[in-house]
């Protein structure tokens, strides 16, 4: 599995961020231009994934990684953001609420 820091995602990776957190966790504050799958839907909404390659975040890292596995057993071009959401707003960086 592929991943990157939220170093690297905050210098720019020119691939979609979706964030896989629930609804409320997405909405109380999230990485600037995340798109929100929750894991606990996103398999009825592959569908709105978009082409090519992609990031995926959540909290800290697992549930992306969790949907990270399951989506390149699907052929899709992805790479989990280790540390996650909670490590880029310790990180200092810019979030949207």
């Amino acid at each position: 599995m592929r991943t990157i820091d939220v170093h690297e995602l905050h210098r720019g990776t020119d691939r979609p961020l979706i964030d896989v957190r629930e609804v409320d966790e997405f909405a109380a504050g999230r990485v600037p231009g995340a798109i929100n799958l929750p894991m606990s839907t996103i398999g009825e909404h592959l569908d709105e994934l978009p082409e090519g390659p992609l990031d995926v975040i959540c909290k800290v890292g697992g549930r992306s990684a969790r949907v990270v596995q399951a989506l390149e057993s699907r052929g899709y071009d992805v790479t989990n953001v280790d540390g996650g959401t909670d490590e880029w707003i310790a990180a200092g960086y810019p979030v949207e609420v």
